[in-house]
C-alpha cells in the first residue's frame, strides 16, 4: 500500500511536470519557429515559391541553430538576430533547390501541348 502511494506521488510530483514543460517547450518551439520563418521569409528578396510547412521548417531550423549559437555568444537581442538570419538563409536555400525552371509549370495528367 505504501509503495502504491510513493509510486502515485512520483507520478504526480515528478512525471508529470517533466511531461508538462516538455509539452510547453514544444508549442513554443513551434510559435517561435512559425515567427522568425515568418521574418526570415520577410527578410529573403524575390519571389519565395515555399509553403507554410516549409516556412515552419525553416523557422525551427533558424529558432535551434541561430538560438543555440546566440545562447553560446550571449546576449538576447544577438540571439533573436542570429535566429532570423539562419531562417533567412534557410528560407533561401530551400527556396533556391525547390524553385521550377520558367517555361515548365505542373500540368494536368494527360494533357499535351
Amino acid at each position: 500500500m505504501i509503495l502504491a502511494v510513493f509510486l502515485a506521488l512520483v507520478v504526480i510530483f515528478v512525471i508529470l511536470p517533466i511531461v508538462g514543460v516538455a509539452l510547453w517547450w514544444l508549442i513554443t518551439t513551434a510559435i517561435v519557429g512559425v515567427v522568425i520563418g515568418g521574418l526570415g521569409r520577410l527578410i529573403v528578396p524575390g519571389r519565395n515559391p515555399i509553403g507554410f510547412w516549409a516556412t515552419v521548417a525553416c523557422g525551427l531550423i533558424g529558432s535551434l541553430v541561430g538560438g543555440a549559437i546566440g545562447h553560446a555568444i550571449g546576449g538576447k537581442f544577438v540571439t533573436v538576430l542570429l535566429e532570423i538570419g539562419v531562417a533567412a538563409g534557410a528560407v533561401a536555400v530551400w527556396s533556391a533547390t525547390h524553385r521550377t525552371p520558367i517555361g515548365r509549370s505542373r500540368t494536368a495528367i494527360g494533357r499535351r501541348f
